[in-house]
């Protein structure tokens, strides 16, 4: 369709430029939410793309200003995607380049919000060759203002948890029913370990597919080094959720779960435990907070514990 030459000369209207329609006051925060973008990671020696959802906004202080300029923060957003891979340095940048696109407003803060899953290839526990995907949940939450850089990074990582009450109950039940069935005389190992074959399993505890959500606070010089930290909160849980497994697997992880008990504070405190460390051994992880959540198979509620702070 072809355009006339002067409705192409014709100014279009510029309706934020007109003049209050309501009362002029300063606003904390005004931009987007749920912006598709997508971004490289590497991780590993490896790069991925991931499609993440961003929510960006600036402060708007000015009371006489009307409204910000969305289009500016949108094409900055995609200029940084663009500009990959993701690093603290480039939200940094991007941050400090939204606040100064805006100085006709006022601003002097900007915030910026990516969420996204990171896939990650995880060999089963004992069959040569076997491997799925594992996806985890990240979440970075970026700002500069005038007291400077802030930026923390929270990502889900997925276990199993055993109750260690539950145990024991099934355990009594069976030694009940393992006395019952044998006395006190001498025992022939073949006729018991049939018969535990079939009755050991007489009472089981239970068992659910937990979550713990570990935040850390960043440096601007910080890398995300998120599968590091993943593999240290899952060598600390010792039953992190499996993909593709045979029943070799399957039984290698019914016996982790049995030497891995714990409660929702027990999972926690582990957790507590391992990421410690980091503020002495990184610079850049100075802080951290541990959320963890069992999903009762026992209750219609949830169990949950945290532990640290971030600032």
């Amino acid at each position: 369709m072809t355009m006339k030459r002067d409705s192409l000369s014709t100014p279009l209207p510029d309706v934020a430029a007109g003049p209050h329609l309501g009362s002029p006051m300063p606003l904390d925060w005004v931009g987007m939410q749920g912006i598709a973008l997508p971004l490289w990671l590497e991780e590993g020696g490896q790069a991925q793309q991931v499609h993440a959802w961003a929510d960006v906004q600036v402060d708007l202080p000015a009371p006489h200003v009307k409204g910000i300029h969305m289009s500016r923060l949108y094409l900055l957003l995609d200029a940084f995607a663009a500009a990959q891979p993701l690093d603290a340095g480039a939200l940094a940048d991007v941050l400090r380049r939204m606040v100064d696109s805006h100085a006709d407003c006022g601003s002097t803060q900007a915030r910026l919000t990516l969420a996204f899953p990171v896939l990650r290839r995880q060999p089963a526990l004992l069959t040569a060759g076997l491997s799925g995907w594992k996806s985890y949940p990240v979440r970075l939450r970026a700002s500069v203002s005038p007291q400077g850089f802030a930026l923390s990074l929270t990502v889900e990582i997925g276990y199993s948890s055993t109750c260690p009450c539950s145990a024991a109950l099934a355990r009594q039940l069976l030694a009940d029913a393992f006395a019952a069935q044998f006395g006190e005389g001498s025992i022939d190992g073949g006729v018991a370990g049939a018969w535990l074959r079939e009755h050991a399993s007489l009472a089981t505890p239970h068992s659910q597919r937990s979550t713990a959500t570990v935040s850390v606070s960043l440096t601007e010089q910080a890398e995300l080094d998120l599968f590091p930290l993943i593999d240290l909160v899952e060598a600390a849980l010792a039953t992190p959720l499996q993909t593709a497994v045979k029943r070799a697997d399957e039984q290698a992880f019914a016996r982790l779960n049995g030497a891995n008990l714990m409660y929702v504070e027990d999972a926690a405190r582990r957790v507590q435990a391992a990421l410690a460390p980091l503020a002495s051994l990184a610079s850049h992880y100075a802080q951290a907070r541990v959320t963890v959540r069992h999903m009762e198979s026992l209750h219609a509620h949830d169990a949950v514990a945290q532990a640290g702070q971030l600032a």
